[in-house]
């Protein structure tokens, strides 16, 4: 008993300290991720003892991966009665009511795709208005996921290991050992089911459970907890870099646009994408520079060691690229560095001419998923003193200039010979010049609408009207384009 509750309390003071477990001033609905190990149940137990404390409400989830046959079944069936006992709701996944996520099984399915299906199935959860998921990770997964990173390479953000929650995950056992789950369960009369996969050594993490941590442990038995305390470290030190890195992006990054920004900055900037001056981030101190990559890489793909110090090595050279997916890349030239998407696939088809009139409310599908609204306003006194948003701003035109001189209209893709007055500028371009200048990908330049008389683009999806069309001091109405991506319907 005194071990029971001497567990309890360290996982209470561990919840209210890292705030995991909600209040009853705000309670949340958390849901116990329960496999059937000692883990998962003295996970199970803990909350129950804890639910009047913090007034959540407490559910169960539990996931049958297909991959263990008749054991699997087997450890359903556990759950399903274990959490009928506590009076815990339980709802179960299968593999196979999955597939639209994850795809049908893999004949030779690893740990890899059995975490992308657990992971799916939280997120179901999470959809269906659950809280946060509670998780089982104890000081030896801490240990053993610092061992696996650091032998696969990582940096300062790597070695932080699991973290005590992130947005809809909260794993309250994380000052717990392994012993300390059994010694719970056995304490509070819980049984808990024994994964067989857990005895081979077909997986890295059960070489390290069966080899490494032994043989540290022979060397100093708090080794595991010593891991662990290193990685709540690490974690401190890593949000500490994290501050600094955001404070450097945030210096860094370029306001207003350029006529000496290269070409695909430029599009960037174009495309609502952050674009930033080189100089202060090859000035600024390694590891808060590797942070801040690290913080560019992470929305983009997992952000191993290696690219983090690509990126790096991208600062400090001022040119080049590093590409990081088949569509993702980032470049430096002209001291500035900015990210790219290019999309491999062919090229949008040429959208077929249509008579355009300028009426209001007037819609157009265009080929490529593009639907143009067209919204023509009468432009009083109060709406000229109006801040108007930008991205409207260079897509509205004088209505009457263009109704009067442009009389034969049409919306298409570009044509051999068309030419563009961009705006700010004076004087007339070859489009596809003009396209290649603004730095917009091959593959997008003939799936963008224009909107064109004759041979005279004056108006291109994404960049706006034609310089000499904005809306003068004495206009009366005014021609507003619309223009959205939607889902291109399949025949």
């Amino acid at each position: 008993m005194d071990r029971q509750n001497e567990i309890l309390g360290r996982v209470e003071q561990f919840c209210r300290l890292h705030r995991l477990l909600g209040s009853r001033q705000q309670p949340l609905h958390l849901a116990a991720a329960v496999s059937g190990g000692a883990d998962s149940m003295a996970l199970l137990g803990i909350l129950c003892a804890l639910q009047p404390e913090f007034g959540f409400t407490l559910s169960a989830c539990h996931v049958n991966h297909g991959l263990r046959g008749e054991t699997a079944d087997r450890d359903e069936v556990f759950v399903t009665e274990s959490c009928r006992a506590l009076g815990v709701p339980l709802q179960v996944f299968h593999a196979r009511d999955m597939a639209e996520q994850v795809g049908t099984v893999p004949p030779h399915a690893g740990e890899d795709w059995a975490r992308r299906l657990r992971y799916a199935c939280f997120a179901r959860l999470l959809e269906q208005g659950i809280d946060a998921v509670a998780t089982a990770h104890t000081e030896n997964d801490q240990a053993e996921t610092l061992l696996l990173r650091l032998a696969r390479g990582t940096g300062l953000h790597g070695a932080a290991g699991i973290r005590p929650s992130r947005r809809g995950y909260c794993r309250p056992l994380l000052c717990l050992g392994r012993q300390d789950t059994e010694v719970f369960c056995r304490e509070t009369g819980l049984l808990w089911v024994t994964d067989e996969t857990n005895d081979t050594d077909a997986y890295a993490r059960n070489r390290l459970r069966s080899g490494a941590i032994p043989a540290l442990r022979s060397t100093n038995s708090a080794a595991v907890e010593n891991l662990a305390r290193f990685c709540e470290k690490a974690a401190q030190a890593d949000a500490y870099f994290a501050r600094q890195a955001q404070l450097l992006l945030t210096r860094a990054q370029l306001e207003m646009p350029c006529k000496q920004l290269p070409a695909g900055a430029r599009y960037a900037l174009a495309q609502g994408n952050r674009v930033w001056h080189l100089p202060p981030l090859a000035q600024a101190e390694l590891l808060i520079l590797e942070t801040a990559m690290h913080s560019l890489l992470a929305p983009v793909r997992d952000p191993e060691e290696k690219y983090v110090q690509l990126l790096c090595d991208l600062v400090g050279q001022g040119s080049g690229a590093v590409q990081l997916t088949s569509r993702v890349r980032f470049c430096a030239e002209q001291g500035v560095l900015w990210q790219e998407e290019i999309f491999p696939a062919a090229p949008a088809a040429p959208a077929a001419p249509q008579a355009f009139l300028p009426r209001d409310g007037a819609e157009y599908r265009l080929s490529g998923g593009w639907k143009l609204t067209v919204r023509v306003k009468e432009r009083d006194f109060e709406e000229k003193k109006q801040v108007v948003h930008k991205k409207d701003l260079k897509n509205q035109a004088d209505y009457a200039r263009i109704a009067m001189c442009y009389p034969d209209l049409c919306l298409r893709s570009r044509l051999p010979g068309d030419r563009y007055r961009p705006p700010g500028r004076d004087v007339d371009k070859e489009l596809r010049k003009w396209m290649n200048e603004a730095g917009i990908p091959p593959c997008d330049r003939d799936g963008l609408p224009v909107l064109a008389s004759g041979s005279r683009v004056l108006w291109v999806g994404g960049t706006g009207f034609a310089q000499g069309l904005a809306p003068a001091a004495d206009c009366t109405r005014i021609l507003l384009m619309e223009l959205e991506k939607t889902e291109e319907i399949k025949s």
